[in-house]
């Protein structure tokens, strides 16, 4: 097939939705054939020595009670933009926030070609802004927007825009512990054109929402509807990345979760291995049939995991506690979770990630039985020792690594 041929073929085919063209990940690394621009390499990087500021006219009056906020409701005054275009970003650029125009023809609207992040910003005793392992948010970017076939960028640099972006917004992030200014940095195609084709043009922007306290009314336990018959990911697909698609569809899953009063989903493949839970990562803390005490979640080995930065460090931490004889990332199956219950070797189970980090949970149903282990409703000691540890880590309490102060800049 020559290339005009494949071409008229893929907008043809995007166009009435007849099928879809997905590149292999070998071919996305050597130049491609039919799409000459894509792997020519970027000409112009992202440089953070050249950002441009434009400070809003009209700020807006902030929450005197940060627990006002919520999660996501807010956005602070400012943005970042990066666009690429002709193989070449514009200089980077921090202007008031504001809505954008968009071509009822933009890629982004019809084939999802999005990838985002989700980071904070916390304020310690001294009221300096820090950011929890940064770098390790970057290179996931990098790593979902690869796998979109879209033009590699430097995350150092990008890491150094964002940093910008949070001084000047740094009266929003709250000062109590335990609240923070979520940061989300999104990357989408910018093409107008109906065929399907990897992005020639893109654009990267991050904006800040102040929020309030996870947990403001106190850490409680959910409840999770296990089930197999909505997949949130498989092997060769995409959930091992962060990607706008792969979450509208977890959507109806969770709604039928509400219906049978489970706050989320437990998701399991079709084999009934444990995913994860909800957008989260999931954790499990029992007595092996070995008899050895284990911390165990999900491997990453066939992509079909995010690698949470929260979850790595939770790995990290429990290997170090020495509460453990095992620290495991490995398969866990229903069947094991309910034997492990039945047996009285079920201990904890909670989520994690960004926004909570740690979420406990105190139960789960499944083929129509629940099956609860939170004694009295009462929280797992280790969970509620991670959530502390990490919290005060954030917050720089805590002296560490992963902390990571943001220079004051002129």
């Amino acid at each position: 097939m020559n290339k005009k041929s494949l071409l008229t073929g893929l907008g043809i085919g995007a166009v009435l939705g007849a099928g879809s063209f997905l590149l292999h990940d070998k071919f996305c690394k050597k130049k491609c054939e039919y799409f000459p621009f894509f792997g020519e390499g970027t000409e112009k990087d992202i440089d953070s020595s050249k950002i441009t500021v434009q400070l809003t006219k009209n700020p807006k009056k902030k929450k005197e009670d940060p627990n006002e906020y919520g999660f996501g409701k807010y956005m602070s005054d400012h943005m970042l933009e990066i666009d690429y275009i002709d193989k070449k970003f514009t200089v980077p650029r921090i202007v008031p926030f504001h809505d954008f125009p968009m071509h009822p023809a933009t890629s982004v609207i019809h084939y999802g070609i999005t990838a985002f992040e989700g980071m904070k910003a916390y304020k310690d005793s001294e009221g300096k802004i820090r950011l929890f392992r940064p770098m390790k948010n970057m290179q996931r970017f990098l790593k979902s927007a690869r796998r979109l076939c879209l033009p590699d960028f430097n995350p150092e640099e990008l890491l150094k825009c964002i940093e910008k972006l949070v001084m000047i917004e740094k009266d929003w992030v709250p000062e109590k512990k335990g609240f923070s200014a979520y940061i989300r940095p999104i990357i989408m195609g910018t093409d107008q054109f109906l065929g399907l084709k990897p992005a020639s043009k893109y654009k990267i922007f991050v904006i800040i929402s102040p929020v309030g306290s996870y947990y403001k009314d106190g850490m409680k336990g959910i409840r999770l509807y296990a089930q197999n018959e909505y997949l949130r990911s498989w092997v060769g697909g995409t959930g091992g990345n962060k990607l706008g698609g792969n979450y509208a569809p977890t959507l109806l899953p969770t709604c039928k979760g509400f219906e049978k009063e489970c706050q989320s989903v437990l998701f399991l493949d079709k084999e009934g291995k444990v995913t994860e839970a909800g957008a989260m990562n999931c954790m499990v803390i029992w007595e092996n049939e070995n008899n050895e005490r284990e911390l165990i979640t999900p491997s990453l080995d066939d992509n079909t995991i995010l690698p949470g930065i929260t979850r790595d460090s939770i790995l990290k931490l429990s290997k170090e506690s020495g509460q453990f004889d095992k620290v495991t990332e490995g398969d866990i199956t229903i069947d094991q979770l309910v034997k492990a219950h039945k047996e009285n070797r079920l201990f904890e189970v909670f989520g994690c990630g960004t926004a909570a980090i740690v979420s406990p949970v105190i139960g789960f149903k499944y083929e129509g039985k629940t099956y609860d282990f939170a004694k009295d409703g009462k929280l797992g000691e280790f969970t509620l020792y991670l959530y502390e540890t990490i919290l005060s880590i954030q917050h720089g309490e805590t002296e560490h690594e992963w902390s990571h102060l943001i220079e004051e800049q002129d």
